[in-house]
């Protein structure tokens, strides 16, 4: 046996217990199942340390799921290497139908001494609050639709139609108000419908203003800043794109961050044949929905409104010309694919993959200044 010795760790994280397998160094080396420890702090602290200390050099690694990042933070604390795993990127065999923790943890210690598993950004504990924040919010945007739709779909059950085009505005609720039903069940049903929604839309609204308010304080609020000089980015897609996407200089080039958030066509090519699809969706969802909808404001002509010029006297030079220039070309890149006879979502869909270039060179832009 050499003198410098080196493991590999993989667990299996879970609620109250962990399963934890070792893999010696080496292609030859063994793998093997150290047990199963309760999932508190004191009790991973201890068996961390002890297999520590059968080794010169340890690295460690997990899933990522619903344990979140305290597992991460305690192993580094501790001095050691970890790596928190993409779930959906483990190799795993096609006729691999037995999944045991006990399996599991011998394949992330094995693959993990192979080199073939792909590491997840880990947040800070002040980042992972924020992001918990804002996707609080969006669980809040997402159930206020969700009661909408209940009311839309009881209205239209019973023949009530909206006269105007434009919903849930001060009108619309004067409507919904003076609806009269037959059966005073249908009316009580609909009072708590919209009462629903009027709680949803209090609590979406509220969440918001929290995250303005802690906004300025946090590390990255020079970047949010930033990334709202460009057309159809706000308070909330900028700091949606900031907790989601994290620091932006661990992307080397725009086109990896495009790729990162799934707004890259597909591909499936073999010899000289060539085969390009739709937009892979891989990544993060959250900012991607979120930037096809910001796309759709390139639709006008080149303008910088009131707000806008607000932000950018606010902003360094040279994040102004960045956001001029994304204006410029991406306005002008609708109107040549309208123009072509492409479908408005394939449209708004390929400005979201620019617009994630330029939102790249602005925060990389912000990082520097």
């Amino acid at each position: 046996m050499s003198d410098y010795r080196e493991a590999f760790v993989g667990i299996d994280v879970a609620k109250l217990r962990n399963a934890i397998a070792i893999a010696d160094a080496g292609q030859e080396g063994e793998v093997r199942f150290f047990g199963e420890v309760d999932a508190s702090d004191e009790s991973m602290r201890r068996v961390i340390q002890r297999i520590a200390n059968r080794f010169d050099r340890v690295h460690f690694c997990y899933e990522a799921g619903p344990t979140g990042y305290g597992l991460h933070r305690l192993i580094r604390s501790l001095g050691h290497e970890c790596t928190v795993v993409a779930p959906s990127l483990i190799p795993r065999k096609p006729s691999d139908r037995v999944k045991t923790n006990r399996r599991d943890a011998l394949g992330l210690a094995r693959l993990l001494r192979a080199g073939e598993l792909t590491a997840v950004w880990v947040p800070d504990e002040g980042h992972e609050a924020m992001r918990d924040l804002v996707r609080a919010r969006a669980a809040a945007v997402e159930t206020l639709r969700v009661h909408r739709q209940h009311v839309s779909a009881f209205m239209l059950k019973h023949g009530r139609i909206f006269s105007r085009k434009k919903g849930w505005t001060m009108r619309y609720l004067c409507w919904l108000q003076a609806q009269q039903f037959d059966h005073p069940a249908h009316q009580i049903a609909l009072q708590e419908m919209v009462e629903a929604v009027r709680i949803s839309k209090e609590r979406a609204e509220r969440l918001e203003r929290v995250i303005e308010e802690f906004v300025p304080a946090w590390s990255l609020a020079p970047v949010v800043r930033a990334l709202q000089t460009l057309r159809g980015v706000d308070l909330i897609v900028a700091v949606t794109f900031a907790t989601e996407i994290g620091d932006v200089r661990r992307f080397e080039s725009p086109r990896q961050l495009m790729g990162y958030v799934g707004l890259v066509p597909g591909e499936r090519s073999t010899g000289e044949t060539v085969r390009r699809g739709g937009i892979t969706k891989a990544g993060n969802g959250r900012v991607r929905h979120m930037l096809v909808e910001s796309a759709w404001t390139y639709r006008h002509a080149p303008k910088v409104g009131a707000k806008k010029l607000y932000r950018l006297e606010q902003a360094p030079p040279g994040v102004r010309e960045i956001a001029w220039k994304a204006q410029a070309r991406l306005t002008a890149r609708y109107r040549m694919l309208s123009g072509r006879g492409k479908k408005t979502t394939v449209v708004c869909t390929a400005i979201a993959r620019e617009l994630v270039g330029f939102m790249w060179a602005v925060a990389r832009e912000a990082h520097a200044t």
